[in-house]
């Protein structure tokens, strides 16, 4: 069996830069981890506000058309000429009324 014969050390300088990058990297990667972590957090909590303002949205528009229906019923032509002749006592004109002008 050979002997194992230890590696020659790097040079000292050499060795630390090497720590170093080592050491910078491992932070990037660990900075990287929690930035992806902070992204994600930050898009579900975007999304479930979206989903939020969606359902508003679908309220809304449910109401606009119901208050669409009312505004119809309330101001159909039948309506009116029932409320004229009925409460504001309004009829429509003889012809002994009607003049005819011109210019």
């Amino acid at each position: 069996m050979a002997a194992r014969t230890p590696i020659a050390s790097a040079d000292p300088a050499e060795s630390r830069a090497l720590n170093l990058l080592v050491s910078v990297c491992l932070v990037a990667v660990v900075l990287s981890a929690f930035l992806v972590i902070h992204s994600s957090h930050a898009c579900r909590g975007l999304y479930a506000e979206l989903q939020a303002l969606e359902a508003d949205q679908w309220f809304l528009q449910e109401d606009y058309s119901r208050l669409l229906l009312e505004e119809s019923t309330w101001a159909s032509h039948h309506r009116v000429e029932k409320v004229a002749t009925g409460e504001l006592q309004m009829h429509s004109p003889r012809m002994q009324e009607l003049k005819v002008v011109t210019p």
